[in-house]
């Protein structure tokens, strides 16, 4: 009789766990319809003057960002005819998309872009200083295997854009418009184009075969293509240093300070930009002073002595921003007729500067696997190949992605002692130089973004965190603290890789996309 019991007990409890599942998984799919719908539009319902028909235009770039402007000169070069749709022509003024490392160069070649660094008092970036309590080491980039010329660069943002725009518009099979983008034109679950108001507030419409969406990070059309889980663990305050010099020239550096870190780099000849990083979402209030003295009081005592005359001067001007860090996995819904790129697919923490290498590593993708397409009309063909492009730039962005998440958890302060012990096992581990160092900077720097070799110089500190703990004599208490580091050195990565796609990220041969070929006509 007690068997039954407890055998109607179990089934009843499974039933109303699979009853609750289902409800749950019925909301996401009405949340998700809802979202999607807010951003989505059925041709038929559209009112507005048709811009481009059928036959005029081969890709729809909205937004010209470094993302869209890249795209669209490399499109346009290959014979497409682009239309790009901007927001804003004017120069943008941005804190972060500043530092280009030396992979997201080497690709910035590979799409012939490479002279948009010219003529904006660029700076060469040789590698990284390393700070903490009153020691520091010195990061190259293991530049040794190539040209001269290569090295990371760091630059105004909105310069380097305008000069990527007016590459662009130089090509007469490109069309740069001002205008908004507010709704993606759909017709029987296919993207036909957008519409969107011109700077004069004309409501018009573009059609064409593929639309690509590279509007950024506040992407306002991305929720009818991805599921986008936007995290902000942190937000930058941002600050220009005048006629300063720092510890080490042509070089960024990072201070591994409490609570977070803080970031120096040139942005010109004249200029250092840094960026003190606070966690949350939260700032104090600039307004009200109260971010001058949180600068003055808590960060200032800080940063290397060198700079505190500059920083504190900074401070004291009074120009000073703030912008949430944001991460987003790459999640897309695949949908004929539409592409998501740049921003607006995927972004990780800025503390290693490595978007702009993300996005033109997955344009250099993207333009390979077009190219050997002559018509692009056939959408549901089209979006299945596509589905390849999500899968081979996994490894590649996945690496990048993790490295940021993990290596900003590592570098914030903690009052539990694991923490501390391998925030100062990393200092010590990138100190050792060789290998040591030169394999986490390779990562850092796009220069060979392997999944595998993350994780094992990422266990490879934890490791050593442990043995530095254990020596010369272990203790019970050491052994503790030891064990927990690795677990707090698990619980930081794998859930970043879990995210990411442990199969896509490690094992990309084994899906079926990475096998797709281009459709034959």
């Amino acid at each position: 009789m007690a068997d039954q019991y407890v055998s109607g007990w179990i089934l009843g409890s499974l039933l109303a766990l699979g009853a609750l599942f289902t409800m749950a998984v019925r909301k996401r799919k009405r949340d998700g319809i809802s979202g999607r719908s807010e951003c989505v539009k059925s041709v038929s319902a559209v009112n507005g003057k048709c811009r481009s028909g059928n036959g005029d235009v081969d890709v729809i770039i909205v937004g010209a960002g470094v993302a869209g402007a890249a795209l669209a000169h490399t499109l346009g070069k290959d014979g497409r005819r682009v239309h790009v749709i901007e927001r804003d022509m004017t120069e943008p003024d941005r804190i972060v998309g500043e530092l280009l490392q030396p992979g997201g160069y080497l690709k910035l070649i590979e799409l012939g872009l490479e002279d948009c660094v010219e003529k904006i008092d660029a700076q060469r970036v040789y590698g990284y200083a390393l700070f903490k309590d009153g020691k520091h080491t010195h990061l190259p980039y293991p530049l040794e295997n190539f040209d001269s010329n290569v090295s990371g660069r760091s630059f105004h943002n909105g310069r380097f854009i305008q000069r990527m725009r007016e590459k662009a518009a130089s090509l007469p099979n490109v069309l740069l418009e001002q205008g908004t983008a507010t709704t993606l034109l759909e017709e029987k679950g296919t993207i036909k184009g957008v519409q969107y108001k011109t700077k004069d507030g004309e409501e018009l419409t573009a059609f064409a075969p593929l639309t690509i969406v590279c509007d950024g990070c506040f992407s306002n059309l991305r929720r009818s293509l991805c599921n986008p889980q936007v995290d902000v663990p942190s937000c930058f305050v941002g600050l220009v240093l005048e006629n300063c010099e720092l510890p080490y020239i042509n070089h960024g550096h990072v201070i591994l300070a409490d609570p977070s870190p803080i970031l120096f780099y040139p942005i010109s000849s004249t200029e250092v930009r840094c960026l003190v990083d606070v966690p949350g979402q939260k700032v104090p209030s600039i307004a009200t002073g109260e971010m001058a003295s949180y600068l003055k009081t808590v960060v200032a005592p800080q940063v290397p002595p060198e700079i505190y005359d500059s920083f504190v001067a900074a401070v004291d001007k009074g120009n000073i921003r703030t912008m949430p860090n944001r991460s987003m996995p790459a999640a897309p819904y695949p949908t004929p007729g539409a592409l998501l790129m740049g921003d607006a697919f995927n972004m990780r923490h800025p503390l290693t500067g490595g978007g702009m290498t993300v996005a033109l590593s997955d344009i250099v993708l993207l333009r390979d696997l077009l190219r050997p397409l002559h018509d692009l009309n056939d959408a549901p063909t089209l979006c299945r190949y596509l589905e390849s492009f999500y899968t081979l730039r996994k490894p590649v962005a996945s690496t990048i992605n993790t490295l940021a998440g993990a290596l900003y958890k590592v570098f914030c302060a903690s009052p539990d002692q694991a923490r501390k012990e391998m925030r100062q096992a990393c200092f010590d581990y990138l100190s050792l130089g060789g290998a040591f160092s030169n394999g986490p900077v390779s990562l850092l720097s796009g220069l060979n973004p392997r999944p595998l070799s993350l994780v094992l110089h990422f266990f490879a500190v934890a490791v050593y965190g442990v043995g530095r703990l254990l020596l010369p004599f272990p203790s019970p208490k050491r052994l503790w603290i030891g064990a927990r580091l690795i677990s707090g050195a698990s619980g930081i990565i794998f859930p970043i890789i879990k995210t990411e796609g442990v199969r896509q990220m490690f094992f990309p041969a084994t899906v079926p996309a990475y096998y797709r070929v281009p459709p034959v006509k």
